[in-house]
């Protein structure tokens, strides 16, 4: 071979190389923000679920629009126990928990009702997204949503 088709030839490699590279990055900042997008969606889900659990009469299981959220917890409004999950290493007794993150409640005894979510990386340490999600009333518009 030439000099010119080596020099081509390595030319062609790098170019190669380096659109793997940023393929496999655009891959990893896609699923970073498809999973902070699903734990959202799972969370604002859990805070309306929440929020029809308040307004509901304590003679069907409800909290009867109580001025605080004492009593609620995953099984009240139909969701499984974090031992009973997908991943019962992950998430511990009083979350919740799918394919998209951990869930935990906090705040039961204030106004404020707490959601926060946990997004992990397929090694099931590594925390990927988190996730609030507040509650202080139950119209759409109580709940407000950060992510970090």
């Amino acid at each position: 071979m030439g000099q010119q088709q080596l020099l081509l030839l390595v030319l062609g490699i790098v170019i190669v190389g380096l659109a793997v590279v940023v393929g496999i990055q655009a891959f990893s900042e896609n699923m970073k923000k498809t999973n902070a997008d699903a734990l959202v969606n799972d969370a604002i889900r859990i805070a309306a679920d929440a929020q029809a659990w308040k307004l509901k009469p304590a003679a069907f299981g409800g909290g009867s629009s109580a001025t605080n959220w004492t009593g609620l917890d995953f099984g009240q409004i139909g969701y499984p126990d974090g031992e009973q999950g997908l991943n019962p290493h992950l998430a511990i007794a009083g979350e919740y928990e799918n394919l998209n993150g951990v869930y935990a409640l906090s705040g039961q005894a204030t106004t404020d009702l707490v959601v926060t979510a946990y997004g992990y990386e397929a090694d099931g340490t590594t925390v990927l997204n988190t996730v609030t999600v507040t509650i202080d009333g139950t119209s759409s518009a109580d709940i407000s949503t950060e992510i970090n």
